[in-house]
């Protein structure tokens, strides 16, 4: 699943070129069409498709951010504004390009699933291989009440204040931190590879009970999120499976990862050991980690 920084990826190559673009027309697959009429949620989200379809044309791409593993597109017609957000679950990708030929990996081909086209004749595509991810149009923010419980941005001035705040509340103070730490309502955007690879830098297991780490301590690992974030970040993300780059470019994070799917520990040798947390494998070091 993309984290923060393959999001922040998206988000800074989308900016320059499709910012004050205006949407001329939107596609969608026969798939989710199909799957919306069987009554299903498939990526497009509280909406059917039609009002979905209508609703956006001749609207302009003010400006692209990210929050927290979101992409906000802010849309507006004639001075009223409207809130498109964008989450890529496990598989979604977005592609730029003027003919969908230009999609060059016959995975995400094949699964096209929304096609904003522009006025120039160009193309913001959306490509979901396992269909988990979303396209939510919204007045605000406030229409969709969980982008609201997000935590502050890892960067932001309080973050960390919130983290220790919630790390000392009963709900969490017996959980396992690999667990905490990747609930989006303490640390944004933190999933699985990068909590792997801090709580490996940290030499902290991801099985040990919040409770049963110091505050020192817990400043200590928040700030290395931060840091590992941010290197991420620099070297354009992790294509551990199916992120892509909106020309379909992989990131080279994976080259940098120490713990994340690793067979052997690159400190002390020995083969590392694997857990299942809060459903999503966590490979550890027995020796290095306690």
């Amino acid at each position: 699943m993309p984290e923060l920084p393959e999001v922040e990826g998206l988000v800074r190559s989308l900016q320059p070129i499709v910012t004050g673009k205006i949407i001329r027309s939107v596609d969608v697959s026969e798939t989710i069409i199909t799957s919306k009429a069987n009554g299903k949620e498939a990526i497009i989200k509280g909406a059917d498709v039609e009002s979905f379809r209508k609703a956006i044309p001749q609207k302009t791409i003010e400006r692209i951010e990210r929050r927290s593993k979101y992409i906000y597109f802010h849309l507006t017609k004639d001075g009223i504004p409207q809130l498109l957000v964008s989450h890529l679950a496990m598989s979604g990708a977005w592609f730029y390009v003027r003919n969908l030929h230009e999609i060059v990996e016959e995975k995400f081909k094949r699964h096209v699933h929304v096609i904003f086209h522009f006025e120039e004749g160009d193309m913001l595509v959306y490509a979901d291989i396992r269909r988990f991810g979303e396209l939510r149009l919204l007045e605000n923010e406030a229409d969709y009440p969980p982008l609201l419980l997000m935590a502050p941005e890892p960067f932001d001035h309080g973050a960390l204040e919130h983290f220790l705040e919630m790390s000392v509340l009963s709900k969490y103070e017996n959980k396992a931190i690999k667990e905490f730490i990747m609930d989006g309502h303490v640390v944004s955007g933190c999933g699985n590879i990068y909590a792997t690879e801090a709580l490996f830098n940290k030499r902290i297991h991801p099985a040990r009970k919040v409770k049963r780490i110091s505050k020192e301590r817990r400043i200590e690992l928040f700030n290395e999120i931060v840091l590992v974030l941010l290197d991420s970040i620099e070297h354009g993300g992790s294509s551990i499976s199916d992120y892509r780059s909106i020309n379909g470019e992989a990131g080279n994070m994976q080259n940098r990862l120490q713990m994340y799917g690793k067979k052997s520990c690159p400190i002390c040798g020995t083969k590392t050991k694997q857990k299942t947390i809060a459903s999503r494998t966590s490979t550890y070091c027995g020796i290095c980690q306690r």
